[in-house]
């Protein structure tokens, strides 16, 4: 019966996409490389509705911004545009550059987005992974976004989904700790590699690092998966941080689920993320 119902809904989502337009592989920045490109999904007659930006994850080294699922359609239906952005990948880039093309595309939703219906100073940012680790970071460390001449007040909100480096040198030292405690071989580029290799980039790209009062940092609803215990203790770890910050902040764990499902069951119904999401949102726009 379940099953039945999530086919319903799932039909009844692709006849409503007839009343959507969808523009993809937007180019975002000059000269434009292959993975610089964005796709936006606009209810239709849309006019200065508040936005979702979506960060999509794989670890830094894969993914596609086609991977989002039911989200462009529920959002949608919620009242929003829908962005998912492509950025380059490691080993082509560092990680510094990788942060940088996000924010590119976080600039072309400030230039671009009114065209298609969307208030580009009402602004969510969220992403999934390696994505979430990406959101968290430039919605607190602003010097990417102020290099695009953006500043914070643009943001209504922040959902990382399932991350595990909020705090690059934590999930270092438990990784290769496990590793060590039960005399396992390193890992082949691992965390260490990805983020540069020093314990001053380990720590720059830590969103916890950047959490400060009088920022302007939007609230944060960081989704987890509760029985993993690497996502959620980074999930708590960056919550009560942002918390001693006085910036509002929700963590939900979400109970028999995986880092995959989290993610993918986002959007459909009776999904309690999914509830947690929708609550997070109406308070976040309604402010």
């Amino acid at each position: 019966m379940k099953h039945r119902c999530h086919l319903l809904f799932t039909l009844a989502l692709v006849s409503a996409a007839h009343a959507q337009n969808v523009k993809r592989n937007l180019p975002y920045a000059e000269p434009a490389h292959e993975r610089h490109v964005l796709d936006v999904y606009s209810p239709r007659d849309a006019k200065n509705l508040p936005v979702v930006f979506w960060i999509h994850g794989g670890g830094w080294q894969a993914g596609d911004k086609s991977d989002v699922k039911l989200k462009p359609q529920i959002f949608m239906e919620k009242g929003f545009v829908f962005v998912s952005t492509n950025y380059r990948l490691l080993p082509d880039v560092d990680m510094g550059t990788l942060i940088r093309d996000v924010a590119k595309s976080f600039r072309w939703v400030q230039d671009h987005i009114a065209e298609y219906g969307g208030d580009p100073k009402r602004v969510l940012v969220g992403g999934h992974s390696a994505g979430a680790q990406l959101a968290a970071l430039i919605c607190t460390d602003d010097r990417y976004l102020k290099a695009e001449g953006i500043r914070f007040d643009v943001l209504i909100g922040c959902v990382p989904v399932d991350g595990d480096t909020y705090d690059v040198p934590a999930i270092i030292e438990t990784a290769e700790t496990r590793l060590r405690v039960h005399q396992l071989p390193p890992r082949v580029n691992g965390h260490r590699e990805k983020f540069g290799n020093t314990p001053e980039k380990h720590k720059d790209f830590s969103a916890v690092t950047h959490i400060a009062r009088g920022k302007g940092i939007p609230p944060f609803l960081i989704l987890h998966v509760a029985s993993h215990p690497d996502t959620s203790a980074q999930a708590l770890r960056l919550g009560a941080v942002l918390k001693n910050a006085g910036i509002p902040v929700k963590v939900f764990g979400a109970k028999d689920s995986s880092h995959v499902k989290l993610n993918d069951d986002l959007g459909l119904p009776d999904d309690p993320a999914t509830k947690a999401l929708f609550e997070f949102v109406r308070e976040g726009v309604a402010k």
